[in-house]
């Protein structure tokens, strides 16, 4: 068979009597006769494959030092990423700087002219802002130092593509650690600004019209960056076939997939993928399913103690939306309501091996007057409508049981969302809206503490 990446010499070479056979392959040298014909003279001519050029002891270095390449091409993007997230933060929290600032002044200017209860309110808006100073500094301290990282990779991506150039490997292993060593501190530094409360979602960005009025689109939340593998499922019932494309580009093109027939069908849109596996409701039942994509297989399913399905207790758009099951920067979510808890929203979080609910939370949100829900940082967000005009309304706090009602609004640009879930690898909003696959950005809201502690 010819190689895929770079067609293989060919030698014509004379033999006898074996015409159309496979006359000899060495598994050391990679030689392989694999055709032979009779010239007008009567001498046979045999076809002969030479080794591809992946045997030679340089190829495996030029090939680490490519794949390195990747690495800190998809770590400088991941800056770039931190730094915009970074900057907007800033910029909110300057203009709360001003707004102190404001009152400040106001304070001062009123001396004597406002009355006692005036002056005690004013004054304890003062001293809620007051940490603002100190978390302004510390913006600026990783703003910093995240410029300073994107230089030392802009130089580290330099020297490589200068080696890459000139095909050595001369100090892989010293560039190797740098790499390792920027990785780490991006990590650490993604870690500190990795949480906060929703303050925004951007404006809709559409991906792709494909299917259906109700499906769900994903990507693998725990993936590596250079895993871009997006997974499609048409369609809110009795459906078994999953499509896996092999890059988001693919997806859009609608090429390079390959098809996963589940083997028990799938109830509503709120599946997800989670390092590697699709967790769905299983169609007419309250059961969750954990299938694995490499092997083929479910390797596990058990009931979600006395949750409704079929339909009893659904999103308000209906669907058999009754289970949705979610992923954030704390694990695997499933959320849903049972007749104990009066049709309010529960959420759980459940063991990702075992799919045992590991702790619950009754939110005192009633599930059908929810359009969709997703969860980020361990706050669950609720929109008040699937419908055209919709807002994020509703959040609970998990890790305080309480929760508050908000106004975060975003655009419903098709004005039918049937699936809405939050990717904390991308930070953004996967949807599907009326046949369409789109994206939104959002912004989050971090508070520092200066003290040193996480």
């Amino acid at each position: 068979m010819w190689p895929l990446t770079v067609p293989p010499p060919l030698l014509l070479l004379l033999c006898s009597g074996l015409a159309g056979q496979t006359l000899f392959q060495s598994p050391e040298e990679g030689w392989q006769l694999y055709t032979s014909a009779q010239a007008p003279d009567g001498k046979c001519i045999c076809t002969a494959v030479i080794p591809a050029q992946s045997t030679c002891s340089r190829d495996g270095r030029s090939r680490e030092l490519r794949q390195l390449m990747e690495k800190v091409q998809n770590v400088s993007q991941s800056m770039e990423v931190l730094e915009l997230r970074t900057y907007r933060d800033l910029q909110y929290v300057r203009g709360m700087e001003t707004l102190m600032r404001s009152l400040d002044a106001r304070l001062r200017a009123a001396d004597g002219s406002l009355s006692a209860k005036s002056f005690q309110e004013l004054k304890d808006r003062m001293t809620e802002l007051l940490p603002l100073s100190s978390v302004l500094e510390q913006y600026k301290t990783d703003t910093r130092t995240i410029v300073r990282l994107r230089e030392e990779v802009r130089n580290l991506s330099g020297s490589l593509a200068a080696i890459q150039e000139e095909m050595g490997a001369y100090g892989y292993e010293d560039l190797q650690q740098r790499v390792m060593a920027l990785e780490a501190r991006l990590h650490a530094c993604a870690q500190k600004l990795g949480c906060g409360k929703l303050t925004g979602v951007s404006n809709p960005i559409t991906v792709r019209a494909m299917g259906s009025r109700f499906g769900s689109w994903m990507t693998d939340t725990m993936a590596p960056s250079a895993d871009s593998r997006v997974w499609y499922m048409d369609g809110y019932y009795k459906g078994r076939r999953v499509l896996e494309f092999r890059t988001l580009g693919d997806f859009i093109k609608g090429q390079n997939f390959i098809q996963h027939l589940l083997p028990q069908p799938w109830a509503g849109t709120g599946h997800v993928v989670y390092n590697g596996s699709l967790f769905y409701n299983k169609y007419q039942s309250n059961v969750v399913v954990k299938y694995h994509f490499r092997s083929r297989s479910v390797l596990v399913q058990r009931s979600l103690p006395g949750a409704g399905y079929n339909n009893t207790f659904p999103y308000s758009w209906g669907g058999f939306s009754d289970m949705d099951f979610m992923v954030d920067e704390s694990g695997l979510w499933a959320v849903y309501t049972t007749n104990q808890n009066a049709g309010n929203i529960v959420v759980s979080r459940l063991d990702p091996h075992t799919l045992e609910v590991m702790r619950s939370w009754d939110t005192g949100y009633p599930k059908r007057s929810a359009g969709e829900a997703f969860m980020i940082c361990g706050v669950l967000y609720v929109t008040n409508s699937h419908l055209a005009g919709a807002k994020v309304y509703f959040a609970y706090f998990t890790n305080t049981s309480s929760y508050e009602y908000t106004d975060v609004p975003f655009h419903n640009q098709y004005s039918h969302i049937s699936m809405l879930d939050y990717n904390p690898r991308e930070r953004a909003l996967y949807t599907w809206n009326n046949g369409h696959q789109v994206l939104y950005n959002v912004t989050l809201f971090h508070v520092i503490s200066t003290s040193g502690d996480p």
